[in-house]
Order: C-alpha cells, then structure tokens, then sequence
C-alpha cells in the first residue's frame, strides 16, 4: 500500500486526481495548502507527494523548501503553463518532476507510478541488492534512504540521494555530468552540466566538513566528478 498526498487549494482538482489515481493499492491523502501537506507528511508514511505552486498561507516552492528539510519523498509538482519559472524554480529546490494543468489522466497515472517504482527498485539493482553502502565517513542506507556523513545525519533529497548513491557504488570512477544525468534521470541530457553542478554543490555543502575543499566528491579537470574513499 503506497500513501499519496494530493496538496492543492483547488478542491476540484483534488477530487479529479483522487479519480485518477483510484487504486486500491493507494490511500490518498489531501491537504490544501503547504503548512497542511507538511504536518500531513509528519505524522504519515508518506510515498509521494502531488504539489501545487501556487496556494494561499504557504505556496508549494515554500512547503518544498521545509519538507526538503527533514523528508526525500519523491515531489510532483503541479504546474500551470504560465508557471515555467516557478517550474525550474521548484525543480532546483528539490523536485523530480512536473506535470501541467490541465492534467491528461494517463499522464497522471503513469507518471505516479514510474516515481514510485523508480525509488523503490532502482536503488536496490545498483546496489546489487545491498541495502548499505559505505565509503569513508559516509554511510548510505537504501532501504530507509538516509544517509550519514561523519557520524551526523543528512537529508537530501531524492535527486541528491540518487547522485551520491551513484557515485559511492562507483566509488574511484570518474563520471561527466552527462553520465550522472542519464544515470539519474533516465533520460538523455540536454544541458546537464549546470543542472548536476548544482545538485553536487548542495551535496557537498551536506556532507563536507568544508565544501570548499571536498574530501569525497572531486572535480577531474575536463572529465567530471569522482568519488572518492
């Protein structure tokens, strides 16, 4: 059973995303503005997250930030066309993915379903079926997706999480960005230096002692990144 939290301070758009996704293998959650979907996704096991932009008493970009403080639920963010800055916005904060208003229903369904399948399998295959990885001072766990960093917890998030994974089961590789990318995403890049330059600098400020001389990922000059033990 996969708990789905639908957060829009529309109602009928809620209630048209609990008819998409009528499934008995989900139970849905609703909420109608940020400050609700966050105490939600405290006191519930929460699978994925369905989040409007734009909302009254706290907006999805600012719920995000929050969550992103204690939580790597995977994030949909729902969007409307007039919104691509809000979009990319979102996305660089801690989204993985976008869909816009208004909705295709197939859409809805099949794009649910890849997220969840794709945080709950995808670890354990590069893993090797291992739940635990550990290099140095870092320690991942795949099962309960959480990461140590010399003896203090981290949160990243999902996209953050699956960055590190892969290059701590790689560890002493160098990768370019654009093998990051398609390694993550699952799709070919279109400009994927900046978007995983970033991604790497927000993991680095989480788990090193100085960013700014990193001891675990490295920059190759010309080649990519590397993590090293």
């Amino acid at each position: 059973m996969e708990n789905i939290l639908i957060c829009d301070d529309d109602k009928d758009i809620v209630n048209a995303l609990k008819i998409y996704l009528s499934n008995p293998e989900y139970t849905i959650f609703e909420a109608y503005n940020g400050r609700e979907a966050i105490e939600i996704l405290k006191d519930n096991e929460i699978s994925l997250i369905l989040l409007d932009i734009m909302m009254p008493v706290m907006d999805g970009i600012e719920a995000m930030v929050k969550i992103r403080e204690f939580s790597n639920v995977p994030i949909i963010l729902l969007t409307a066309k007039s919104e691509d800055s809000d979009k990319v916005l979102g996305l660089n904060v801690g989204a993985d993915d976008y869909i816009t208003k208004p909705f295709n229903p197939a859409e809805v369904i099949a794009r649910v379903g890849a997220m969840i399948r794709r945080y709950k399998r995808l670890g354990a295959d590069l893993m090797g079926g291992k739940s635990e990885i550990v290099v140095g001072g870092l320690e991942l766990n795949n099962e309960t997706r959480t990461v140590i960093a010399d003896g203090r917890p981290v949160t990243l998030t999902p996209k953050e999480f699956e960055i590190l994974k892969f290059l701590m089961v790689n560890k002493g590789r160098t990768y370019s960005p654009a093998d990051i990318y398609k390694a993550v995403w699952h799709e070919d890049p279109l400009s994927s230096e900046k978007t995983i330059a970033v991604h790497i600098r927000h993991i680095r400020e989480k788990i090193e002692i100085d960013p700014a001389e990193p001891r675990y990922i490295k920059v190759v000059f010309g080649q990519g990144y590397i993590l090293e033990g």
